[in-house]
């Protein structure tokens, strides 16, 4: 880690990411280690309990061989917007933890800014919805849901399918080190994954899996979009086409909103600091 940052290890988890990534493809390796055998075995069981059991249940002792590691999923940083109390704009729903987007964290998530979220918005969300108990919304008569003429799923393999589909688009095309040729790939890809999903939610009863299934494809799409349209590197978002930082032009956080025109792209915003 010498080579790619003073801090080393302890370098923000976009570098660490990258420079993993970048070691596997230059050695054909499968993962790197991460080793802690230099402290005392004591002090391990101790420090990291949980760690240390988890990895003995894959019959790995960290206390005598080193972890096996790769970078997990990188590409999503962000999530509903709320305001200082935990609140969208949809009046009585509330985001807390990493669904929601608080402006705590910048294009990099650390690892104490969940805690600090977590704890501090769930607190103030808490407040704020004590509120609506003492003056609850006016209830709303929703009507029953219409299948139409739907049919029931004859084949559970296509919500797999998609999910496999959707997973590998995000992992070779959006992942660690992007850049602007894989992103377009990856929202053509998107594109018609996102419209066989309707249409097969207009032919099928819908089910919790394959609600599921359409929204992470309806993120998978949004987060290729934002990417797309931000022409620097920032955080966790490395396009090696555009390989600086440039804070002239996009010190800005981006926001997508839907389109009232139906059947259109999502709108991108993007909102100076």
């Amino acid at each position: 880690m010498h080579r790619y940052h003073p801090k080393k290890e302890l370098a923000p988890r976009d570098i660490v990411a990258r420079a993993i990534d970048n070691e596997l493809k230059k050695r054909g390796d499968d993962c790197v280690y991460l080793d802690i055998r230099h402290r005392p075995a004591r002090y391990i069981r101790k420090r990291f309990p949980e760690i240390y059991k988890k990895c003995l249940e894959f019959g790995i002792d960290i206390t005598k061989k080193p972890i096996p590691v790769v970078p997990a999923a990188h590409y999503f940083c962000g999530g509903v917007k709320v305001n200082e109390w935990g609140e969208t704009n949809l009046p009585g729903l509330f985001a807390v933890g990493e669904v929601s987007y608080t402006g705590l964290h910048g294009a990099n998530r650390l690892a104490s800014n969940s805690l600090l979220e977590c704890v501090v918005y769930a607190n103030r969300a808490a407040q704020k919805a004590r509120l609506y108990l003492n003056d609850p919304l006016p209830k709303s008569r929703m009507p029953d849901w219409d299948p139409g003429k739907t049919r029931d799923p004859d084949d559970q393999v296509v919500v797999s399918q998609y999910w496999d589909e959707m997973r590998r688009v995000l992992w070779n095309y959006v992942g660690i080190e992007r850049s602007d040729e894989r992103l377009v790939r990856a929202l053509r890809r998107s594109e018609l994954i996102n419209k066989e999903i309707q249409e097969y939610c207009w032919d099928y009863v819908v089910t919790p899996e394959l609600l599921e299934m359409r929204n992470v494809a309806l993120l998978g799409d949004l987060v290729v979009r934002s990417a797309l349209a931000r022409h620097e590197s920032r955080g966790l978002h490395y396009n090696r086409d555009h390989p600086k930082r440039n804070d002239h032009l996009w010190r800005k956080t981006t926001t997508i909103v839907k389109n009232r025109v139906s059947g259109r792209a999502p709108v991108i915003r993007f909102e100076s600091l």
